[in-house]
């Protein structure tokens, strides 16, 4: 039986039926589990329920030697938050969908008590997905210096376009006059550079995609590389400062600030259950093959 830590953010009232079922299946099955604690105090107060006795912990206490799968509750950004929390620990992560598209948190709430069998049983499969790696000389991130879906390097104080000079494997690429320059991985194919234009590629695909946000020069395409290769950005604009992003996760830069991209050296764990794939949620959450006609 698995051992389940569960991570999430608010929700609205419409899902409290549904997570009180899960809930419920959970120690109606007798599972071992733990909440994070802000969690945690949530779930208290929307579900009006009594102070909880249930175990739970922090971002500071949290060990994933401790379980055996963590299960995101929320959308995808939740879904992103949670990987700080696994890092490199290879813990296997499961979305829940209480947010709106849902790429990454794919699993509708719908669907728990199928997902929980599978998941307390261990019959599921688990996909690696590769996460892009930012160095910098100050180190401005920390140790969560990675990103599931994507580097983004935007504008921040000012109205005007910035430039952004970009080089692949120490070769100029080109110079970028836009509001900003996304480097995405294969799982953020589908987030934010799809919305800027971007390619969907298939989770195994062994690319990035540099994505421009709006850029002046309208013939300026995405481009698809190589993730063993090694992308330099340098940025320049009217302002001083400049922002920088790891899927959910802003610092501010300045015009000194050289970053480098590369694959990091670990990847982490999506749980798929029975019946799902990356190929039919895609049909799932795009509406493909309906005719909107009828």
């Amino acid at each position: 039986m698995s051992r389940i830590a569960i991570f999430g953010r608010q929700f609205s009232s419409e899902y409290n039926e549904s997570i009180l079922k899960f809930l419920n299946i959970l120690d109606r099955r007798e599972v071992e589990y733990a909440v994070y604690d802000l969690f945690s105090t949530f779930l208290d107060k929307q579900l009006d329920l009594s102070p909880a006795t249930r175990r739970v912990f922090s971002k500071e206490t949290f060990n994933p030697e401790e379980f055996d799968v963590i299960i995101s509750i929320g959308g995808d950004g939740t879904m992103l938050d949670c990987t700080t929390l696994v890092a490199d620990s290879g813990l296997p992560m499961l979305g829940l969908n209480t947010g709106r598209l849902g790429f990454l948190s794919s699993v509708s709430i719908d669907y728990i008590k199928e997902a929980l069998d599978q998941i307390i049983e261990g019959a599921y499969r688990t996909d690696r997905r590769s996460l892009i790696k930012l160095e910098t000389e100050s180190n401005i991130f920390g140790k969560n210096n990675f990103a599931l879906n994507e580097l983004t390097l935007h504008k921040k104080d000012t109205q005007s376009m910035i430039v952004i000079h970009a080089y692949v494997d120490g070769k100029f690429l080109n110079t970028y006059w836009a509001d900003g320059l996304i480097i995405a991985t294969p799982t953020g194919s589908t987030a934010y550079s799809l919305s800027c234009g971007g390619p969907i590629i298939l989770p195994s695909s062994s690319n990035f995609i540099i994505t421009p946000v709006a850029p002046h020069n309208l013939n300026v395409r995405p481009v698809l590389i190589s993730d063993q290769s090694t992308v330099t950005l340098r940025v320049e604009g009217r302002s001083e400062n400049f922002l920088v992003s790891l899927d959910s996760r802003s610092e501010s830069i300045d015009s000194d600030t050289v970053l480098t991209l590369s694959k990091h050296n670990f990847d982490v764990n999506l749980v798929r259950l029975k019946n799902h794939s990356f190929l039919k949620t895609l049909r799932n959450k795009l509406n493909w093959g309906l005719d909107r006609r009828n």
